[in-house]
């Protein structure tokens, strides 16, 4: 247990260098793009004296060094800054309002991918060989490839428009009132006592949660079925069905749960690009969470929100990835480290 101590504060101390790189890519992108996020708070019709004043209360006068260093020192001390637009309010405040939002959404991706591809993937193994085995290999490499947007948006004409079986934006309906306890809306509709609310928000939440649920499904169909076949060939489970164990138990019970190691790992290498479609996810269904937020503010080139939000991004993957490292470590014990 001490060594496994000695890793995850090797991984905490790991994550500073990673969240510098990644900041200091960011910081210098966004001032290479064109655009100017003065103009983008007063107008172009600004005096230049105005233009002048805002750019020196938020420090774009200084040369991109001493920019880049009064950042960094701001974030290292725990400080995200503060927006450079409307309202000028703290980053950290702008990210939580939209997070949970972001959160319930890559919450219902996430089990729709991991039922999905369990599903496929045990299917397929059992099937080896089989055109079912190849036609379920076949959906996990094109679910891989698919374009997210492409796929959200062929979701909104044929269950949206042409089928009208669910919204094609937003996260609630508009007559629905829900109190904000958590910033869930499935979980404060519960907490409020509106079963309304909360078939309302499932309904909204579905057809996002499946576009990006197929999507990342692919990946697990492929892992499944190559984990479960080299588990059905061990010598544990000719043993299982010999002594007449139920065919269901010995795959789901003995089999999946010998093969689930390897696919927990997946699971938190998924997480980013989990997050990473839930952007796109959130753009093409107008989702109201921190990706959309993402989008918006790098058109403004709002320095600091862009940045705020890169670096809470990397922490929360760097974070996840470590959860599952130790999830990891105790679930197999041949693991040291």
């Amino acid at each position: 247990m001490v060594s496994l101590k000695v890793y995850i504060i090797t991984r905490l101390l790991m994550t500073i260098p990673m969240i510098l790189i990644l900041l200091t890519l960011v910081f210098f992108i966004m001032r290479i793009l064109p655009g100017d996020p003065v103009l983008a708070i007063v107008g172009m019709k600004a005096s230049p004296e105005q233009i002048e004043r805002i750019r020196h209360e938020l420090g774009l006068d200084k040369d991109w060094l001493h920019q880049y260093i009064d950042y960094i020192t701001m974030v290292f001390s725990g400080n995200l800054g503060n927006s450079m637009i409307w309202g000028r309010r703290p980053v950290i405040n702008e990210i939580w309002d939209r997070f949970p939002a972001t959160l319930e959404l890559s919450i219902g991706g996430f089990i729709v991918s991991v039922i999905l591809g369990l599903l496929t993937g045990v299917f397929s193994s059992i099937k080896q060989g089989t055109k079912t085995d190849v036609g379920l290999r076949l959906f996990s490499i094109i679910a891989y490839s698919l374009f997210i947007p492409l796929l959200g948006m062929i979701f909104q004409l044929i269950f949206g428009v042409y089928l009208r079986l669910f919204p094609v934006a937003g996260r609630k309906s508009p007559l629905i009132s829900i109190t904000w306890y958590t910033g869930l809306y499935t979980i404060d509709s519960l907490l409020s006592g509106s079963i309304l609310g909360f078939f309302d928000a499932i309904w909204h939440l579905i057809l996002p949660s499946l576009t990006l649920g197929i999507v990342l499904s692919g990946v697990y169909t492929r892992l499944v079925r190559s984990s479960m076949l080299d588990v059905l060939a061990e010598d544990f489970i000719r043993a299982l069905r010999a002594r007449g164990i139920p065919e269901n138990s010995v795959l789901f019970k003995h089999a999946l749960k010998n093969a689930f190691i390897p696919i927990l790992t997946m699971m938190g290498l998924q997480f980013a690009l989990l997050l990473a479609g839930a952007v796109l996810t959130e753009t093409t269904f107008s989702w109201p969470g921190v990706g959309t937020f993402l989008m918006e503010r790098i058109e403004y080139r709002d320095y600091t929100t862009v940045q705020g939000t890169i670096v809470f991004y990397a922490f929360l993957v760097a974070l996840v990835s470590l959860i599952v490292d130790i999830i990891y470590a105790y679930i197999d014990p041949r693991i040291r480290y």
